[in-house]
Protein backbone atom coordinates (compact mmCIF):
# COMPACT_ATOMS: atom_id res chain seq x y z
CA UNK A 1 0.00 0.00 0.00
CA UNK A 2 1.47 3.44 -1.10
CA UNK A 3 0.09 6.98 -1.02
CA UNK A 4 -1.64 8.31 -3.58
CA UNK A 5 0.30 11.69 -3.50
CA UNK A 6 3.53 9.47 -3.50
CA UNK A 7 2.69 7.39 -6.70
CA UNK A 8 1.19 9.97 -8.88
CA UNK A 9 4.60 11.74 -8.05
CA UNK A 10 6.75 9.01 -9.00
CA UNK A 11 4.96 8.41 -12.33
CA UNK A 12 5.47 12.58 -13.08
CA UNK A 13 2.22 13.90 -12.53
CA UNK A 14 3.31 16.95 -10.94
CA UNK A 15 4.29 17.91 -7.53
CA UNK A 16 2.55 16.61 -4.17
CA UNK A 17 1.22 20.40 -3.78
CA UNK A 18 -0.12 19.74 -7.62
CA UNK A 19 -1.54 16.57 -7.03
CA UNK A 20 -3.59 17.88 -4.18
CA UNK A 21 -4.82 20.29 -6.32
CA UNK A 22 -5.87 17.50 -9.02
CA UNK A 23 -7.77 15.55 -6.24
CA UNK A 24 -9.56 18.64 -4.70
CA UNK A 25 -10.49 19.22 -7.81
CA UNK A 26 -11.85 15.81 -8.58
CA UNK A 27 -9.33 14.97 -11.64
CA UNK A 28 -8.08 11.85 -9.86
CA UNK A 29 -10.40 8.29 -9.81
CA UNK A 30 -9.64 5.18 -7.90
CA UNK A 31 -12.16 2.09 -8.69
CA UNK A 32 -14.16 4.64 -10.65
CA UNK A 33 -14.65 7.14 -7.16
CA UNK A 34 -13.88 10.12 -7.30
CA UNK A 35 -10.83 10.64 -4.62
CA UNK A 36 -10.86 12.75 -1.63
CA UNK A 37 -7.34 12.37 0.25
CA UNK A 38 -4.44 12.71 -1.17
CA UNK A 39 -2.66 10.87 1.99
CA UNK A 40 -5.09 7.84 1.41
CA UNK A 41 -3.17 4.80 0.59
CA UNK A 42 -3.63 2.37 -2.12
CA UNK A 43 -2.75 -0.94 -3.66
CA UNK A 44 -1.36 0.41 -7.18
CA UNK A 45 -1.27 -3.12 -8.64
CA UNK A 46 -4.97 -3.96 -8.25
CA UNK A 47 -6.72 -0.96 -8.18
CA UNK A 48 -7.69 1.18 -11.03
CA UNK A 49 -6.02 4.84 -11.49
CA UNK A 50 -7.50 7.58 -13.61
CA UNK A 51 -6.11 11.05 -14.29
CA UNK A 52 -8.33 13.67 -16.10
CA UNK A 53 -10.53 10.23 -17.37
CA UNK A 54 -7.32 8.68 -18.62
CA UNK A 55 -6.14 5.55 -16.55
CA UNK A 56 -2.56 5.03 -15.73
CA UNK A 57 -0.51 2.22 -16.24
CA UNK A 58 1.68 2.25 -13.30
CA UNK A 59 5.05 0.60 -12.46
CA UNK A 60 7.31 0.11 -9.90
CA UNK A 61 10.39 -0.67 -11.68
CA UNK A 62 11.95 0.91 -15.48
CA UNK A 63 14.67 -0.90 -17.13
CA UNK A 64 16.87 1.21 -19.74
CA UNK A 65 19.28 0.18 -22.29
CA UNK A 66 21.30 3.13 -23.38
CA UNK A 67 24.43 3.15 -25.80
CA UNK A 68 26.46 5.14 -23.28
CA UNK A 69 28.40 7.92 -25.15
CA UNK A 70 32.09 9.33 -24.38
CA UNK A 71 32.61 12.19 -21.60
CA UNK A 72 29.71 11.04 -19.63
CA UNK A 73 30.19 9.50 -16.25
CA UNK A 74 28.37 6.35 -14.81
CA UNK A 75 26.90 7.96 -11.78
CA UNK A 76 23.79 9.09 -10.69
CA UNK A 77 25.21 13.00 -9.53
CA UNK A 78 28.80 14.41 -10.19
CA UNK A 79 29.59 17.76 -9.41
CA UNK A 80 31.82 18.68 -12.72
CA UNK A 81 30.80 16.26 -15.61
CA UNK A 82 27.53 15.40 -17.08
CA UNK A 83 26.16 11.71 -15.93
CA UNK A 84 24.33 9.35 -17.80
CA UNK A 85 21.02 10.03 -15.68
CA UNK A 86 21.07 13.66 -16.87
CA UNK A 87 20.57 12.48 -20.60
CA UNK A 88 17.32 10.71 -19.29
CA UNK A 89 14.12 12.71 -20.04
CA UNK A 90 12.51 13.52 -16.76
CA UNK A 91 10.05 11.17 -17.08
CA UNK A 92 12.71 8.49 -16.58
CA UNK A 93 14.18 10.36 -13.95
CA UNK A 94 11.31 10.70 -11.48
CA UNK A 95 11.72 6.48 -11.16
CA UNK A 96 15.25 7.49 -9.39
CA UNK A 97 17.25 5.18 -12.06
CA UNK A 98 20.86 4.11 -11.43
CA UNK A 99 23.57 2.58 -13.69
CA UNK A 100 23.96 -1.22 -13.20
CA UNK A 101 27.70 -1.14 -12.99
CA UNK A 102 30.05 1.29 -14.21
CA UNK A 103 31.74 1.93 -17.04
CA UNK A 104 34.87 4.34 -17.68
CA UNK A 105 34.32 7.95 -18.31
CA UNK A 106 35.58 7.51 -22.06
CA UNK A 107 34.31 3.70 -22.31
CA UNK A 108 31.18 3.76 -24.39
CA UNK A 109 28.15 1.19 -25.22
CA UNK A 110 25.76 -1.03 -23.06
CA UNK A 111 24.58 0.08 -19.59
CA UNK A 112 21.69 -0.65 -18.18
CA UNK A 113 19.62 1.82 -15.85
CA UNK A 114 17.08 0.63 -13.59
CA UNK A 115 15.57 1.36 -10.24
CA UNK A 116 15.07 -2.47 -9.51
CA UNK A 117 17.95 -3.16 -6.26
CA UNK A 118 17.92 -6.96 -6.67
CA UNK A 119 18.32 -6.82 -10.33
CA UNK A 120 21.19 -4.54 -10.08
CA UNK A 121 22.61 -6.73 -7.36
CA UNK A 122 22.68 -10.03 -9.28
CA UNK A 123 23.96 -8.57 -12.44
CA UNK A 124 27.02 -6.80 -10.40
CA UNK A 125 28.32 -9.23 -7.64
CA UNK A 126 30.88 -11.43 -8.88
CA UNK A 127 29.36 -14.56 -7.31
CA UNK A 128 26.64 -14.55 -9.98
CA UNK A 129 29.64 -14.78 -12.85
CA UNK A 130 27.97 -12.37 -15.47
CA UNK A 131 29.64 -11.76 -18.86
CA UNK A 132 30.43 -8.68 -19.39
CA UNK A 133 31.74 -8.71 -23.09
CA UNK A 134 33.86 -5.09 -25.04
CA UNK A 135 35.15 -4.38 -28.28
CA UNK A 136 38.95 -3.06 -27.53
CA UNK A 137 41.42 -1.57 -29.77
CA UNK A 138 45.08 -2.25 -28.77
CA UNK A 139 47.76 -0.33 -29.38
CA UNK A 140 50.26 -3.45 -29.73
CA UNK A 141 49.82 -6.68 -31.60
CA UNK A 142 48.21 -9.71 -29.53
CA UNK A 143 48.48 -13.35 -29.54
CA UNK A 144 47.59 -16.39 -27.88
CA UNK A 145 50.25 -16.20 -25.92
CA UNK A 146 48.00 -12.76 -24.36
CA UNK A 147 44.70 -15.15 -25.14
CA UNK A 148 46.31 -18.09 -22.52
CA UNK A 149 47.45 -15.30 -20.23
CA UNK A 150 43.57 -14.03 -20.13
CA UNK A 151 42.38 -17.33 -19.67
CA UNK A 152 44.67 -18.30 -16.43
CA UNK A 153 43.71 -15.08 -15.26
CA UNK A 154 45.54 -11.43 -15.33
CA UNK A 155 47.29 -10.04 -12.42
CA UNK A 156 46.96 -6.57 -12.33
CA UNK A 157 49.19 -3.71 -10.93
CA UNK A 158 47.58 -3.62 -7.37
CA UNK A 159 48.66 -7.48 -7.31
CA UNK A 160 44.74 -8.80 -7.30
CA UNK A 161 44.12 -11.76 -9.96
CA UNK A 162 41.62 -11.27 -11.82
CA UNK A 163 39.13 -14.03 -13.05
CA UNK A 164 39.60 -15.82 -16.00
CA UNK A 165 38.48 -13.87 -19.16
CA UNK A 166 38.13 -14.59 -22.72
CA UNK A 167 40.25 -12.88 -25.24
CA UNK A 168 39.38 -13.44 -28.90
CA UNK A 169 41.31 -11.68 -31.34
CA UNK A 170 39.64 -10.22 -34.37
CA UNK A 171 43.00 -9.41 -36.10
CA UNK A 172 46.40 -8.38 -35.01
CA UNK A 173 49.33 -6.60 -36.76
CA UNK A 174 52.84 -4.45 -36.10
CA UNK A 175 50.10 -1.46 -35.69
CA UNK A 176 47.93 -2.67 -33.21
CA UNK A 177 44.94 -4.86 -32.61
CA UNK A 178 41.18 -5.41 -32.56
CA UNK A 179 39.84 -7.99 -29.92
CA UNK A 180 36.57 -9.13 -27.60
CA UNK A 181 37.15 -9.30 -24.46
CA UNK A 182 34.72 -11.18 -21.73
CA UNK A 183 35.17 -11.03 -18.31
CA UNK A 184 32.76 -11.69 -15.35
CA UNK A 185 33.79 -8.92 -13.03
CA UNK A 186 33.71 -4.83 -12.52
CA UNK A 187 37.10 -3.87 -11.22
CA UNK A 188 38.05 -0.14 -11.47
CA UNK A 189 39.51 0.52 -15.11
CA UNK A 190 40.03 -3.63 -15.36
CA UNK A 191 40.00 -3.98 -19.07
CA UNK A 192 42.55 -1.14 -19.79
CA UNK A 193 44.60 -2.57 -16.63
CA UNK A 194 44.54 -6.05 -17.89
CA UNK A 195 45.97 -5.02 -21.08
CA UNK A 196 48.31 -2.77 -19.33
CA UNK A 197 49.82 -6.04 -17.60
CA UNK A 198 50.57 -7.17 -20.71
CA UNK A 199 52.35 -3.95 -21.35
CA UNK A 200 49.65 -3.11 -24.19
CA UNK A 201 47.31 -0.07 -24.18
CA UNK A 202 43.57 0.08 -24.25
CA UNK A 203 42.66 2.68 -27.11
CA UNK A 204 38.91 1.93 -27.67
CA UNK A 205 36.72 0.40 -25.80
CA UNK A 206 32.85 -0.67 -26.23
CA UNK A 207 30.70 -2.87 -24.13
CA UNK A 208 28.72 -4.61 -26.15
CA UNK A 209 26.96 -7.15 -24.16
CA UNK A 210 25.53 -7.72 -20.80
CA UNK A 211 24.40 -11.66 -19.56
CA UNK A 212 22.44 -12.38 -22.46
CA UNK A 213 21.66 -9.33 -23.87
CA UNK A 214 23.28 -6.91 -26.49
CA UNK A 215 23.52 -3.61 -27.39
CA UNK A 216 21.04 -2.38 -29.61
CA UNK A 217 22.71 -1.48 -32.97
CA UNK A 218 19.56 1.17 -33.54
CA UNK A 219 21.01 3.00 -30.79
CA UNK A 220 23.49 6.00 -31.53
CA UNK A 221 25.95 6.59 -28.50
CA UNK A 222 24.08 8.75 -26.04
CA UNK A 223 20.67 7.35 -27.06
CA UNK A 224 18.72 5.14 -24.65
CA UNK A 225 15.80 2.66 -24.43
CA UNK A 226 12.99 0.76 -22.43
CA UNK A 227 14.05 -2.82 -22.58
CA UNK A 228 11.20 -5.35 -23.97
CA UNK A 229 9.44 -7.83 -21.45
CA UNK A 230 11.93 -10.60 -23.35
CA UNK A 231 14.96 -8.49 -22.69
CA UNK A 232 14.37 -7.68 -18.80
CA UNK A 233 13.80 -11.82 -18.81
CA UNK A 234 17.19 -12.37 -20.23
CA UNK A 235 18.82 -10.40 -17.82
CA UNK A 236 17.03 -11.82 -14.87
CA UNK A 237 18.47 -15.34 -16.40
CA UNK A 238 21.16 -14.63 -17.84
CA UNK A 239 24.26 -17.08 -18.05
CA UNK A 240 27.65 -17.34 -18.36
CA UNK A 241 30.14 -18.41 -21.43
CA UNK A 242 33.44 -18.67 -19.86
Amino acid sequence: MERLDKILSNLGYGTRKEIKSLIKNGFVVIDGIAAKDNAMKIDPEKSKISVNGEEILYRKYIYLMMNKPDGVVSATFDKYDETVIDLLHPEYQIFNPFPVGRLDKDTVGLLILTNDGELNHKLISPKYHVDKKYYAEINKPLDEKDVEAFKKGIVIDDGYKCMPAKLEIINSSEDGAECHVTIQEGKFHQVKRMFEARDKKVVFLKRISFGSLTLDKNLSEGDYRELSEEEIELLKSCKNII
